[in-house]
């Protein structure tokens, strides 16, 4: 606060404005006074008479009488006369001996400015904490808003108010040790801290999952909402999305490690258009962060090839390898300070699979390609909330793994939203132990699919079971679509053989059943006949595909 015993205004016509500065020798009545108060109150005294505004009966003096105007609100300066009269031999001060001399953080603006309110500095720091930036983020950490939901408890660890424009939907269960570091990796991105969020839907995890949210150390806004009891990947992300402030979200698996550039690379895209989806999955990135116990003999063979590498991963694993029978834990490869310098790609390596499956052929907006909805992975993909609201949110009757996404995709798909490929916004899956029971909820949800959509773009998804390429999918479904427009009164046998066939295929692998027989028919009959005979002139008419597909599922 400004001490009217020893400071004064003075003018400096150079720029013609106010400053203050100390006075010297000051024989100033209320020096005097002042110094008998000291005598007789403690220093709260004299702050509180400070905070009153250093209200003085000193009738008598005219100086003090010009400063009450400037502090009663500057009212049209009409003290200023009588402080030029006064200071002008003071001319050779300059601004930085005025700021110097005051030992306040005030600068001119908050001289002039603050209506000479005795604000000590504290408190002037705290008034502009209004505005809500990235400092304010991180200021924020300690203190965390919780919720108390009958399905789940969400706590909120950054509440700040600024506009979020990307909220990240990541749903974890029982992978503490990665999703720890895919939190890291996060806040460490090129995106504005204070315009994203991240929302962890762990989805009732028994392991250390719940420590996340004290142990984490985040400058976004981040969600930690933990399910009371296991619910499935589909609506867990529903509660996600319902608790999302963005306009755009990101869906991302809790062990998915991302770069710096992973949010503002997918947010790119958006800006402009409103109806895409982006996925980063097709340039699919393993890692291997931690040698998990649960690792099968295949990844143990890929882990030990990786790790020869580099010296300290290869001295790690070693060391993994003499003491394991004593524990069953995970043992950290990756530390935070290998994602800071990129050092965690020497256990990285790529996995082309749609890819090298045909899909590089139709280019990053995949033109003319028939089946693009199977490009919505929700292991790392984003879209603008206002298209979920459109074609609907995840489908929570599909529990378990698999194809929960394809069909949320195949809903925007049918939308008319535009999918594309960005090899930019890849993201890092760490590798974790593969669960058998994947195969089985994998068919079970896929069987809902086709049951739920039981059209030949969805049916067509069943070759895949023959191991077949996407590329020859797609000619199959595209001569499969010119066969209905060029010959519309033809070939009903055989499509209703082939379409019949394609679902039995799932339905048979959902039950367990052999995949054999999908259409008998008896020896002689006349659908059998017809079906021959439509089957004979395919090739010839130029469906090659379609022929291929077709006997490869007749003949089992």
């Amino acid at each position: 606060m400004i001490k009217i015993d020893s400071y004064e205004y003075y003018y400096n016509p150079e720029d013609g404005k106010y400053y203050i500065r100390k006075r010297k020798n000051s024989t100033h009545p209320l020096k005097k006074l002042k110094d008998k108060l000291d005598k007789s109150k403690d220093k709260k005294d004299r702050k509180d008479k400070t905070s009153k505004g250093n209200r003085f009966d000193d009738a008598d003096n005219k100086v003090n009488k010009s400063r009450d105007k400037v502090n009663t609100g500057n009212k049209k300066n009409k003290s200023r006369d009588k402080v030029n009269t006064a200071n002008e031999t003071n001319k050779s001060y300059d601004k930085a001996d005025a700021v110097n001399e005051t030992n306040k953080p005030y600068d001119k603006a908050d001289a002039m400015n603050e209506t000479n309110k005795p604000y000590e500095k504290a408190d002037a720091v705290n008034e502009t904490n209004k505005l809500y930036d990235k400092a304010d983020a991180v200021n924020e950490t300690n203190k965390v808003d919780i919720t108390d939901h009958s399905l789940y408890k969400m706590s909120v660890k950054n509440n700040h108010k600024h506009p979020i424009k990307v909220s990240i939907v990541m749903p974890t269960y029982n992978k503490y040790h990665q999703t720890s570091l895919s939190l890291y990796g996060l806040s460490k991105q090129t995106f504005p801290h204070a315009e994203y969020e991240v929302i962890l839907v762990d989805d009732a995890s028994s392991d250390n999952t719940s420590n996340i949210l004290k142990e984490v150390d985040v400058p976004f806004k981040f969600k930690y909402i933990q399910m009371k009891q296991n619910k499935g990947r589909s609506s867990v992300r529903n509660i996600g999305i319902n608790h999302a402030e963005g306009d755009l979200l990101i869906f991302l698996d809790g062990e998915m490690l991302a770069p710096p550039a992973f949010i503002e690379n997918h947010y790119k895209h958006h800006v402009h258009e409103s109806n895409l989806v982006v996925t980063g999955a097709m340039h699919y990135e393993g890692v291997y962060t931690f040698i998990m116990p649960d690792y099968n003999e295949d990844q143990v063979a890929h882990l030990k090839e990786l790790v020869g590498r580099d010296p300290e991963y290869r001295r790690l694993y070693e060391n993994y390898e003499q003491t394991k029978q004593h524990s069953n834990a995970p043992c950290p490869l990756v530390t935070k300070e290998d994602i800071d310098t990129n050092r965690f790609q020497r256990l990285s390596f790529p996995n082309r699979y749609f890819l090298n499956s045909g899909l590089k052929h139709f280019g990053e907006r995949l033109e003319g390609f028939t089946l693009p909805y199977i490009a919505f992975l929700s292991g790392n993909v984003s879209v603008r909330k206002a298209n979920l609201k459109k074609s609907g949110l995840f489908d929570e009757t599909f529990v378990g793994y698999g194809a929960e996404d394809w069909e949320l995709g195949y809903r925007l798909y049918k939308n008319g939203v535009q999918f594309v490929l960005d090899p930019s916004t890849v993201a890092y899956h760490q590798e974790h132990g593969i669960s058998k029971r994947k195969v089985k909820e994998q068919w079970g949800n896929h069987y809902r699919f086709v049951k739920k959509h039981p059209n030949i773009d969805v049916l067509i998804l069943s070759l895949e079971w023959k191991e077949l390429p996407f590329m020859h999918l797609h000619q199959t479904l595209v001569e499969y679509n010119q066969l209905e427009e060029r010959f519309p009164n033809e070939y009903n046998e055989l499509k209703h053989a082939f379409c019949t066939m394609l679902f039995r295929v799932i339905e048979y692998l959902n039950s367990g059943q052999p995949v054999t027989k999908l259409y008998d028919l008896p020896e002689g009959s006349e659908e059998r006949i017809k079906i021959h005979q439509q089957f004979e002139t395919l090739r010839p008419r130029g469906f090659d595909y379609l022929a291929s597909s077709f006997e490869q599922i007749y003949y089992l």
